[in-house]
């Protein structure tokens, strides 16, 4: 997620360029929906989890498509499904191999399909999109699978929010000083409102409902926001190379799933690591 730098406006309807009553609803939908799976059926959130990183695979396909950039996009997302059913009922080291057997299938797919031109472009872009968002977002299979998995899938988002939220209210707030040229609009104070937020939320929540102590809650918390900053920066460095505005618009007042799935994507790993060190 961007934000503007104070005293900004937009004609979109609030002075940070977003529709926020159609954010807010989308992201209390959204919530509601994660929590009402998780906390029922595992496997039903794993699907859910699968449906929103195929859309975003999709759109990913579909932008690349605009430089003429083909993506196989049926086996990259068999490769999504494979991986994920790998990761929660067998674990890490089928994930690895289905990763293995996907990224070859790609290959030969293309080869047999669009002749020799632009194979080396093509794919290079479907492994990329193989990896980024579909292997990284495998990694929520393997928090999951945990007796505690529920909660540690919560912590997770939670944070990942948090960083997204802080960032947001900070930067309207009090931005002045942009990071980098590749996004203007995300600024130093935003990136410190979400530290301070990752930080706090994952002190708190890992105590509260994992067990653990403060302090590997609050450095959990900690890695978290400059993951998810690089997450989004990733996604716009992206767009700013396809010479496009947005991955999507399924979602009103957000963008794309994309735009809601970069900043997890790239913190999700590390929080895997961790939390499995720690707990």
């Amino acid at each position: 997620m961007e934000e503007r730098t104070a005293g900004t406006s937009s004609s979109g309807g609030s002075r940070t360029g977003r529709n926020l009553p159609a954010a807010i609803a989308v992201g209390l939908v959204l919530g509601a929906l994660v929590l009402g799976t998780l906390y029922t059926v595992k496997e039903l959130f794993l699907v859910v989890v699968v449906a929103a990183v195929g859309v975003g695979v999709m759109e990913l396909s579909k932008a690349f498509a605009t430089r003429d950039i083909k993506v196989p996009v049926v086996p990259a997302l068999a490769g999504l499904v494979a991986m994920q059913a790998a990761a929660y009922w067998l674990g890490a080291s089928w994930l690895l191999a289905a990763f293995a057997v996907f990224a070859f299938v790609l290959l030969i797919w293309r080869m047999f399909t669009a002749g020799t031109e632009g194979f080396v472009r093509d794919a290079s872009a479907s492994v990329f999109i193989l990896f980024y968002p579909a292997l990284l977002s495998t990694f929520v299979a393997l928090l999951l699978k945990a007796p505690d998995g529920d909660h540690r899938v919560l912590v997770f988002i939670a944070i990942t929010v948090a960083s997204d939220t802080g960032g947001y209210a900070a930067g309207v707030l009090f931005g002045r000083h942009p990071m980098t040229a590749i996004s203007p609009r995300k600024t130093w104070e935003g990136f410190a409102g979400s530290l301070v937020a990752c930080t706090v939320v994952g002190a708190w929540l890992v105590t509260w409902l994992l067990g653990g102590e403060i302090w590997q809650g609050a450095l959990i918390g900690a890695l978290a926001a400059p993951l998810a900053t690089l997450g989004d920066l990733v996604e716009s460095i992206i767009k700013r190379d396809l010479g496009i505005k947005d991955l999507g618009t399924i979602l009103p007042g957000h963008g794309g799933l994309m735009d809601r799935l970069d900043s997890l994507v790239t913190t999700l790993v590390p929080v895997w690591v961790l939390m499995t060190l720690f707990l």
